[in-house]
């Protein structure tokens, strides 16, 4: 017998808290039953065995709770016994009180118990649509040492409008996206799919980044205005801001075509240079509603030993309780000689910290560093 209960139990905590926890609500029928009896006859303390039941729903499932409201039942059962007043009404009121109490606690853990395998199964769902969606990035190709950071807004998401994806090409060379879809919810999670979707597709067969970009900007707004006419929502403003790189093995060069984003730091020591283009195109999805159909590349020295960090715009404004943006180019060259896997770990400590746990805005960083070939 006292096997099966020990089962029942384990079978039945919430995750995160320990089985010890059942001796507060056993502790609390014990007491209440053991001064009850030793009380004087006008003390009655039965009516407290209903909280046993009610501590239990905080960390056990409905098997311990409907147990602990079994045991508080014949706890008051026994008190009526030996204060030979089973039959009284008091008593027997204060028996059916607690059966209806522990069936509505045991009814309570029943259904939260059931949306939280719920949330479990979407969870699943979603961290598998995550890791196809936002796939990692390789860690080396060709002289590059590649390490990225994903930290969303809420807590609880796993997706959001941030993007970032790489390619490499048959001309020895690897090409790299970067962007942030206007929009939050399912609509940005689409067009930042979409915007994936487009760059695996194309990245590694277009000959030229400037085609590229024409081919990025051209798909997400064919595929943004397609059902215009059956959509109540408004696709004329969707849009994304992006960088597109193209880094050969053997140049010491960094391409780079800049759509609206914030600019990428380049960490050569201690000093920090923005790779701002003389020509900065509009967002993917605006560029040919504007007549624009060519896209400049500017090209910057990128040597052996630099690091290039791509991000966006929720690192640079994300805010701390005063109102203060994070001072990312002030932070950043202290972690210049640091592996791109560590400086993303300093990063996103720093960053959380900074906004106290809290960001208003999904946030993404991409850590470049050039070795020697």
């Amino acid at each position: 017998m006292a096997l099966r209960v020990w089962r029942v139990f384990r079978r039945s905590w919430q995750p995160g808290h320990a089985p010890a926890l059942v001796v507060i609500p056993l502790a609390l029928i014990v007491a209440v039953c053991v001064v009850d009896v030793l009380a004087p006859p006008h003390i009655h303390l039965g009516p407290l065995l209903v909280a046993a039941p009610a501590i239990t729903v905080a960390f056990a499932g409905a098997r311990v709770t409907a147990l602990m409201g079994a045991l508080a039942v014949a706890a008051q059962v026994l008190i009526g016994v030996l204060r030979e007043n089973l039959s009284s009404g008091n008593i027997q009121a204060q028996i059916t009180a607690l059966v209806i109490v522990s069936a509505v606690c045991v009814g309570i853990c029943v259904v939260r118990d059931r949306r939280e395998r719920q949330l479990h199964r979407v969870r699943s769902v979603a961290e598998a649509a995550q890791s196809v969606l936002l796939q990692p990035l390789p860690a080396r190709t060709g002289p590059l040492r590649i390490s990225a950071l994903y930290v969303p807004a809420e807590e609880e998401a796993d997706l959001g409008g941030d993007l970032y994806a790489a390619a490499r090409t048959d001309h020895h060379s690897t090409r790299l996206l970067i962007g942030d879809v206007r929009g939050s919810g399912l609509a940005a999670i689409s067009n930042a799919a979409l915007l994936l979707g487009a760059f695996r597709a194309a990245a590694h067969r277009q000959a030229t980044l400037p085609r590229l970009a024409v081919h990025l900007d051209a798909a997400f707004r064919w595929d943004a205005s397609q059902w215009r006419s059956q959509s109540e929502e408004d696709t004329d403003e969707d849009f994304a801001t992006a960088i597109l790189l193209e880094i050969p093995d053997d140049e010491p060069v960094v391409h780079l075509i800049n759509c609206g984003h914030p600019p990428p730091l380049l960490l050569r020591g201690s000093c920090v240079t923005p790779l701002t283009p003389e020509a900065s195109h509009l967002p993917i999805g605006l560029g040919g509603a504007f007549g624009m159909a060519a896209y400049d590349v500017q090209t910057f020295p990128f040597e052996d030993g630099d690091l290039l960090l791509l991000y966006t715009d929720g690192v640079i404004e994300a805010r701390n309780t005063g109102g203060l943006f994070y001072p990312f180019d002030e932070r950043a060259p202290a972690w210049a000689k640091d592996d791109p896997d560590e400086l993303l770990r300093a990063l996103h400590d720093d960053l959380l910290d900074h906004v106290h746990g809290h960001l208003d805005d999904d946030a993404a960083v991409v850590a470049i560093r050039r070795m020697a070939l």
